[in-house]
């Protein structure tokens, strides 16, 4: 559901709105994550057969910092933000592969 769904379901209920329950949309982010996002699947991702998603490959980081013109007193908490990201990707490549593995033993 969006959040414009989100809002006509209210007003056509006469519930009011609980912004905590509202979803939340790309431009109600600050800059900074939206440039973070964008980073992040700009950067290549390593990924082994066996083992699954690992992580980003940061070679080519400060070139696409460059290209989304970052300054550098934005560039630690974007890191960070990528950071958060890439340990999400990482956990959620490890628990499909996991689901995947249990599914082939079961068989």
């Amino acid at each position: 559901m969006s959040k414009e769904q989100y809002l006509r379901m209210c007003e056509q209920t006469n519930m009011e709105i609980d912004w905590d329950k509202c979803p939340e949309e790309l431009q109600d982010f600050p800059e900074i994550v939206l440039t973070a996002m964008n980073v992040f699947h700009t950067m290549g991702d390593r990924i082994f057969p066996d083992i699954g998603y690992i992580g980003k490959d940061y070679t080519n980081y400060n070139t696409i910092c460059n290209h989304y013109i970052v300054e550098n007193y934005e560039k630690d908490f974007l890191y960070e933000i990528i950071l958060f990201l890439e340990a999400r990707t990482i956990k959620s490549s490890q628990e499909a592969l996991k689901a995947e593995m249990n599914r082939i033993k079961r068989k």
